[in-house]
C-alpha cells in the first residue's frame, strides 16, 4: 500500500491517474463550504462530479471516445442542479442557495474536466476562485447592498472599460502622420487606463473606510488618485483652521509620495516580462523621493490631527477617458517631437504634461520604451522630469494660500524632495 502510494505522490502530472486524483481533491476543496452550510450537495457530491468531469475527459482525450460524452456529463449535472433547484424552491431551502449550489456542481464537474485535460493551473485557479465566492457569500451580499447608485454606475463603467473594451482593441496599430509611422499599442494603451482607474477605485474605498482616522491615509491613498485633490483639501482645511498647517503640510508631501510610488510602480510593471529591460533605473531617484516625503511628513506631522478627504465618486468614465487621451496626446507629440527635434523634444513634452498628469506622461514613456523608440535611460529621464513637474505645481498650487507658514514649509520640502531626486538621478542615470 505505502509503495502504491510513493508512486502516486512521484507521478508526474501529465499522469492519468494524478490528475483523476487532484480532480476529485478539487471537487471535495469545492464541496466543503457546501457541506459546512449544510447544503443538499456536499463533499461527497462535489467529489464525484469532478471525478466524473475527469474521466469522461480522459474518455474523450486518450481513448477516443466522441465528445458527445462529455456534452451528456455536463446535462447530467444540469438535471440534478435543476432538481435540487426546485427540491430547494419547494422545500426549507432559498431558491437562491439552491441555484448557488446547482452552479457549484456544474462548476465542479468543468474543474475535473480541465485537470484531466492538463489544465492544471487553470483549474485549481477556478477551484479557489470558486470557493472564495462561496465562503465570502455574506461579506459580497454587504458590499453590493452597501452600494450607492452612483458607486454601482462607477463599477459598471469600470467594468465596461476593463473587460469589454479592452478585449476589442488591436494589440498593435502604426499611426501614420505624414511621413512619420509611429507604432502604437493599443490593449497596453488601454490597460494602463484601467490600472490608473483601479488605483482610484481601491483609493476610493481606502479613504472612504479610514479617511477621517489619519493624515497617512488622507494624503497618500488620496494622493494615488489626486495629488491635486489633496492640495485642494489642505488649501481650505489651512483657511478654516490656521494652526492645521503642520500636518497639511504632510499631506501634500505625503500626496507626493503616493504619485512618485504610482509612476514607479508603472515604470516596472509594464516593463516588466514585456521583452525589454525593466526600467530598474526609476527605482533609486524615485525611491529617494518617496522616502524623503515620509521622513520629512513623519518628522514635522503633528499625527494628532486628521483630515477627512471626501471623494465624489470611485470612477469616472469622463475623467478615465481624459486621463487617456492625456498620455495619448503625450506619447504622439512626443514620437513626433523625438523625430523632428530628437529626445530633447521629448523631454520637453514630458515635464510639460507632467503639470497635468504625471502617470499619462510615465505612460507614455513606457510605451515608447517598449517600443524601441527610447533607451532605458531616456524613457528614466522623463519619468523623472514629469515627477519633478507634478511636485512643482503642487507647490505652486499651495503657493496660493494666505497662510505664510503652509506654502513656505511646502515650498521648502518640495525643494527638499526635488534636490534627493536630482542627486539620485545624476547618480544613477547619467
Amino acid at each position: 500500500m505505502n509503495g502504491v502510494t510513493l508512486q502516486l505522490l512521484e507521478a508526474p502530472l501529465d499522469e492519468a491517474v494524478v490528475r483523476i486524483a487532484l480532480a476529485g481533491a478539487l471537487g471535495m476543496f469545492l464541496g466543503l463550504e457546501r457541506e459546512w452550510s449544510q447544503k443538499s450537495a456536499g463533499i461527497r457530491t462535489f467529489s464525484l462530479i469532478s471525478l466524473l468531469g475527469a474521466v469522461f475527459t480522459i474518455l474523450v482525450t486518450e481513448a477516443g471516445v466522441g465528445e458527445s460524452l462529455l456534452i451528456l456529463g455536463g446535462l447530467l449535472v444540469i438535471v440534478q442542479g435543476v432538481l435540487l433547484a426546485v427540491q430547494g424552491l419547494l422545500g426549507e431551502e432559498g431558491t437562491g442557495l439552491s441555484l448557488t449550489t446547482s452552479v457549484s456542481m456544474l462548476v465542479a464537474y468543468g474543474v475535473g474536466a480541465l485537470v484531466a485535460a492538463g489544465f492544471i493551473l487553470e483549474g485549481v485557479t477556478v477551484a479557489v476562485l470558486s470557493s472564495l465566492l462561496l465562503v465570502l457569500k455574506r461579506e459580497l451580499h454587504e458590499f453590493a447592498w452597501g452600494l450607492s447608485r452612483e458607486e454601482m454606475r462607477s463599477t459598471t463603467e469600470f467594468a465596461i472599460l476593463a473587460f469589454v473594451v479592452y478585449p476589442l482593441l488591436p494589440a498593435t496599430y502604426d499611426l501614420a502622420l505624414g511621413a512619420v509611422t509611429i507604432p502604437l499599442e493599443p490593449q497596453v494603451i488601454w490597460l494602463m487606463v484601467v490600472a490608473v482607474a483601479g488605483i482610484g477605485i481601491v483609493n476610493y474605498a481606502i479613504v472612504t473606510t479610514y479617511g477621517g482616522r489619519g493624515i497617512a491615509v488622507t494624503g497618500f491613498f488620496g494622493g494615488l488618485a489626486s495629488s491635486t485633490a489633496v492640495v485642494g483639501t489642505m488649501l481650505d482645511h489651512v483657511r478654516q483652521r490656521p494652526e492645521a498647517a503642520s500636518y497639511a503640510v504632510a499631506a501634500i508631501l505625503l500626496a507626493d509620495a503616493a504619485m512618485a510610488a504610482r509612476n514607479l510602480a508603472i515604470a516596472v510593471a509594464f516593463t516588466a516580462g514585456s521583452g525589454v529591460s525593466p526600467l530598474l533605473e526609476a527605482i533609486v531617484p524615485l525611491g529617494v523621493v518617496i522616502v524623503l516625503a515620509f521622513l520629512v511628513a513623519g518628522v514635522t506631522a503633528d499625527w494628532q490631527e486628521s483630515a477627512p478627504m471626501n471623494l465624489e465618486n470611485p470612477f469616472s468614465m469622463k475623467n478615465a477617458l481624459g486621463f487617456g487621451a492625456v498620455f495619448l496626446a503625450v506619447l504622439v507629440f512626443g514620437s513626433l517631437a523625438e523625430t523632428w527635434f530628437g529626445t530633447l523634444g521629448f523631454y520637453v513634452t514630458a515635464a510639460a504634461s507632467g503639470l497635468v498628469s504625471s502617470a499619462g506622461a510615465t505612460t507614455s514613456a513606457v510605451v515608447l520604451y517598449r517600443g524601441g523608440q527610447l533607451t532605458s535611460a531616456e524613457a528614466t529621464i522623463a519619468i523623472l522630469l514629469a515627477t519633478v513637474s507634478s511636485i512643482v505645481v503642487k507647490a505652486v498650487l499651495a503657493a496660493t494660500s494666505a497662510n505664510a507658514t503652509f506654502r513656505n514649509r511646502v515650498a521648502l520640502y518640495s525643494a527638499v524632495l526635488l534636490a534627493g531626486g536630482t542627486v539620485a538621478s545624476v547618480l544613477v542615470v547619467v
